[in-house]
């Protein structure tokens, strides 16, 4: 059964930087549209993050816009995103969700999408 894992997450303050990883098992990134949604306690899921495996194209929440930088390794069938100056509004579970397409207009949220477990990121002030 195809998965997503994700690594990364952790505990820093507020200013500081993590990158978390996201890799596939049992399928691949090609041709994928790959994002980052986190959820903070009480709150919805929302978008930060994506990015077409195949053109490259990227896109960010205007909360992160400057801060974050989503990317990939071909080599390594991984995405990546680095977080940098990280706020304590920034606190979640972040999750990866993969989907196939032609392109990356939209989440990848469809009927396709696949799911990955989550990994917690803290940011005390």
């Amino acid at each position: 059964q195809a998965v997503l894992e994700e690594s990364g997450g952790g505990s820093v303050h507020a200013g500081g930087s993590l990158r978390l990883s996201c890799s596939p098992s049992y399928v691949t990134f090609v041709n994928t549209c790959v994002g980052w949604f986190r959820q903070a306690p009480g709150k919805e899921r929302e978008g930060v993050a994506r990015i077409w495996t195949l053109g490259g194209h990227t896109y960010y929440a205007d909360s992160v816009k400057g801060r974050f930088i989503i990317s990939q390794d071909r080599t390594k069938d991984a995405v990546y995103l680095q977080m940098n100056g990280l706020k304590p509004e920034d606190t979640g579970m972040y999750y990866c969700v993969a989907e196939p397409r032609t392109s990356c207009v939209g989440w990848p949220t469809g009927i396709d999408a696949l799911w990955g477990q989550g990994t917690q990121v803290t940011v005390s002030s």
